[in-house]
């Protein structure tokens, strides 16, 4: 019967190997804050590496001839294997579980800036109303004094003929809240103003965190604070417009972030569970090794005039 080439020690191989690889790739997309295809690329490296040595020393194990030739390569591909096992499996193995066990104090400071990010369009809004209510105020005012004090009734735009006053005011604070609220602030149809690419992507964000999925947690922590300020900006922006004779002063927020990289970038003693696993799993990558039998010639002896002469494929 013809013994299949792949067997399931083979298939136990592969997929240790590609555990730990998948492993190394979430503490390694941990440790460059979110460069993923720097860490897909390191993370397939190591699978692949250590995964051949896994196979090449299986390999050299079962072989039919040239018997000590085999065995040093045997010997030093397992060397080689566990020091780049070692390697690995400290440095960076289990700097996942490192980050893992430090979630709870990530989750909450991601979330209490994400917050402070939602409400800074609260904010602008709330700013945005109280300015048009006292802007329609002081119309009212200077409306009401147009006799008393007819420079500043002209200072404010007012007397345009034809157009009662009641009229004018309700235009100017038409124009007001268009400069304040200016198409691209939010688009009801499209969803693809300012404000709702901000709270939809905001959302999103705070989805991963909240159902704490590692490879998204570095993108939040880098993307943060950048997006916040340019929103934030953007809001500035559209608060500097003043109509005629109108005071205001400009929109300001206290945006707060909290700096989460140090959790997620400094490194600590490998924990119980990751060095537990990284045993199981070396122990599984060299399952096809373990179990693989040598050739019965390796332990033959040659008989010659009366006296024992060990064979030349004896180690």
């Amino acid at each position: 019967m013809k013994v299949a080439r792949f067997s399931l020690a083979d298939l136990m191989t592969l997929l240790a190997a590609l555990v730990f690889g998948f492993i190394c790739f979430l503490g390694l997309n941990f440790l460059t804050e979110g460069q993923l295809v720097l860490s897909i690329a390191v993370a397939t490296a190591i699978a692949a590496i250590l995964g051949a040595l896994a196979w090449f020393v299986k390999s050299r194990k079962k072989v039919t001839r040239n018997f000590k030739t085999h065995r040093i390569l045997e010997f030093g591909g397992l060397v080689l294997f566990t020091l780049l096992y070692a390697a690995a499996g400290y440095f960076v193995f289990p700097h996942y579980f490192t980050v893992e066990a430090r979630k709870t104090e990530i989750k909450d400071n991601l979330l209490s800036s994400i917050d402070g990010a939602k409400k800074l369009f609260e904010s602008y809004e709330t700013y945005a109303q109280n300015r048009e209510s006292l802007y329609e105020a002081k119309l009212h005012s200077v409306v009401n004094a147009k006799r008393v004090n007819p420079s500043e009734y002209k200072e404010y735009g007012f007397g345009a003929e034809g157009i009662s006053d009641p009229v004018q005011i309700e235009n100017k604070i038409f124009t007001l809240h268009a400069d304040l609220f200016p198409t691209n602030y939010s688009d009801a149809e499209t969803h693809k103003g300012t404000k709702d690419v901000a709270i939809k992507w905001l959302s999103e964000q705070e989805s991963v965190v909240s159902q704490w999925k590692p490879i998204g947690i570095p993108i939040v922590s880098n993307e943060l604070a950048a997006k916040a300020n340019g929103w934030m900006a953007e809001l500035i922006k559209y608060s500097t417009i003043r109509e005629k004779g109108e005071q205001a002063e400009d929109f300001t927020y206290q945006l707060s972030f909290s700096n989460v990289s140090p959790l997620l970038t400094e490194t600590d003693s490998p924990r119980s569970i990751a060095i537990g696993l990284a045993v199981a799993l070396w122990v599984l990558m060299l399952f096809s090794w373990l179990i693989t039998k040598r050739d019965s010639k390796t332990s033959g002896v040659k008989f010659k005039k009366g006296k024992n002469v060990v064979a030349d494929n004896e180690l």
